[in-house]
């Protein structure tokens, strides 16, 4: 009577086949660590970037408006994240900079301007109170760091 299976059922043939895969998984590994291994590390990508002294500045001392909105936008962020607010901040009507509450498109009672992030953010601009430095990057790679009190805010 035939078998159903095959005549090869239940014999081990073929387990040689695997072992040898095995080896070859091994060899795989040994080149990937060797490859690791080559490898250099390079700790900082910006060093070929050098700063150009404060007296031979090339770009406008005027603050544009891209670094207006990232500024304020960042320290807005920084304020409602509990950040140390540099301008005293009063709660009364007189506290409140027109120039500054109309800026936004509307209109803003003192209670609320007190508490915004953007309205404090906005004065504390304007005042040049803000601790921040900003790095405009040159198209030779090098790079001028001015502070807030340098630049001219329209």
């Amino acid at each position: 009577m035939a078998d159903a299976y095959g005549d090869d059922f239940g014999e081990n043939f073929g387990m040689d086949e695997f072992a040898d895969e095995e080896e070859e998984y091994d060899e795989f590994d040994d080149y990937d660590h060797q490859r690791v291994a080559d490898v250099d590390i390079i700790t900082d990508t910006n060093e070929y970037r050098q700063q150009v002294e404060n007296t031979h500045r090339i770009t406008s001392p005027y603050m544009t408006k891209y670094e207006k909105a990232r500024i304020i936008g960042t320290r807005a962020l920084q304020i409602s994240l509990n950040a140390p607010i540099t301008i005293p901040v009063d709660s009364s009507t007189d506290a409140v900079d027109e120039s500054i509450a109309m800026g936004f498109g509307e209109t803003t009672d003192a209670s609320t301007a007190a508490i915004d992030p953007l309205i404090i953010a906005e004065k504390e601009l304007y005042q040049k109170s803000v601790p921040f430095i900003i790095r405009r990057y040159l198209p030779n790679g090098s790079y001028e760091d001015w502070k807030i009190e340098e630049l001219i805010i329209d």
